[in-house]
């Protein structure tokens, strides 16, 4: 094994063992990515609120300037998000990180990242917003990442500590992809309207340490997902699906290992979930699907040996997927919820919950949450048979997923952060 294979493994296992720590080292667990500590919903906080309404279990609301859809994330008692606010009333934007206090909501510091000029701003989709990327903690770094118009890190005061703006690309609906950090790098896709890539950034610089072209036969090459890192047949190996297909990448070099195909799907969401040895996956517009791939094995274009299970109904263009035990939990964009045997895909139940979705489910304390676009959190019971628990109302647009910790979740609307805590 050659030694930059044995400095990234170290060095990924030393981030694990960090995010495993974190309940130690806070008193609380920590959300520090989307989708939490190991990007797939799940979270070990313990006591979480069961009922809420825009009055009920509410610790504070707090108004967030300007506009965005970045999920909020957390770190030893501070959260992180991003926003973009008009510029002196105009129709340029500001693009801004944002740090505020847990216990109260006070905003701690709000500092300028970039700017987008109106004039070269893109066209972007009503679902979406100038700030949907959401960040990544590592330590005492804020990884922000505004798509084409740039990444940057900052430290836990809100100094800017390196900003990469070389990576332009013409989007397509605005930008939507988090990136992820695997060892010393930090990686997402570039799915524009022509040329898509996957790229690392060096985590300490922001220069660009590889970028491998998706090699696509999909008419539109446009997608948003977010990678994810997984452990597999004893490499780590980053899964980032994008127009036509997902790839299994190399993360020190950026050699595609593998892909499986899925023909034309394009504008790609769900960010992978990796379980029970299968990865599950999402195929995008126009007709979205769910495939269940046996991630060990995989070399090449394993199309045709790797798929265990697909499914179409009920399948999300949106919401990311969920594992609890044994089931695939799974939510379309038009409220369909659907709970599946993970090994088989056998449906237990499919049940109509309301609404449109586009936030990812969130597992904790038992019980899985789910929020539609209007903002009514939706409360269930894991297993074979649906058992609807509560029904939220907080009467405020949200596309935005769950941040949890104990006896508390995060959520974002459109012009504010709740803490919704349990008493």
């Amino acid at each position: 094994m050659s030694t930059l294979r044995v400095m990234l493994r170290w060095q990924v296992s030393a981030m694990i063992l960090v995010l495993a720590t974190s309940r130690v080292a806070s008193g609380a667990p920590d959300w520090p990515q989307f989708r939490g500590p190991r990007g797939d919903g799940h979270s070990s906080a313990g006591q979480l609120p069961l009922s809420w309404n825009t009055t009920n279990n509410i610790a504070w609301k707090i108004a967030i300037p300007g506009s965005g859809w970045s999920s909020p994330v957390l770190s030893e008692g501070r959260l992180y998000l991003t926003t973009a606010a008009p510029i002196d009333g105009g129709a340029d934007l500001s693009l801004r990180t944002l740090c505020l206090a847990a216990k109260d909501g006070r905003i701690l510091w709000d500092v300028e990242v970039f700017r987008e000029l109106a004039g070269k701003a893109p066209r972007i989709h009503g679902k979406n917003s100038h700030a949907s990327p959401t960040p990544v903690i590592d330590g005492n770094r804020v990884f922000v990442h505004f798509g084409h118009e740039g990444t940057a890190c900052l430290d836990s005061s809100g100094g800017i500590l390196w900003t990469n703006t070389s990576l332009r690309y013409a989007p397509v609906h605005g930008n939507g992809g988090s990136p992820i950090r695997v060892g010393d790098s930090l990686i997402f896709s570039v799915d524009g309207g022509s040329d898509p890539a996957v790229i690392a950034l060096d985590a300490a610089t922001g220069r660009q340490q590889w970028k491998t072209p998706r090699q696509t036969t999909a008419k539109k090459t446009f997608s948003f997902g977010t990678p994810q890192s997984i452990e597999i047949d004893g490499r780590t190996q980053v899964i980032s699906p994008g127009s036509g297909f997902v790839g299994g990448y190399d993360p020190a070099s950026g050699k595609e290992l593998w892909r499986v195909r899925y023909g034309e799907g394009y504008s790609v969401i769900p960010r992978p979930v990796f379980a029970l040895g299968l990865l599950f996956i999402g195929t995008g517009y126009d007709r979205p699907s769910v495939l269940a791939i046996r991630a060990a094995g995989a070399s090449g274009d394993c199309t045709d040996s790797q798929i265990v299970w697909n499914t179409a109904k009920g399948a999300p263009n949106t919401p990311s997927m969920l594992v609890v035990g044994d089931e695939l939990y799974f939510v379309s964009d038009a409220g369909i919820a659907t709970c599946a045997d993970a090994q088989t895909g056998t449906v237990h139940w499919s049940e109509r919950l309301g609404g449109d979705f586009s936030a990812s489910p969130l597992y904790g304390d038992g019980r899985i949450y789910a929020q539609n676009e209007a903002g009514t959190g939706f409360v269930l019971k894991p297993g074979k048979t649906y058992q609807l628990l509560a029904r939220n109302e907080l009467d405020e647009r949200s596309l935005s997923s769950y941040a949890a910790t104990d006896r508390t979740l995060f959520i974002r609307t459109a012009s504010h952060l709740w803490k919704v805590a349990t008493p």
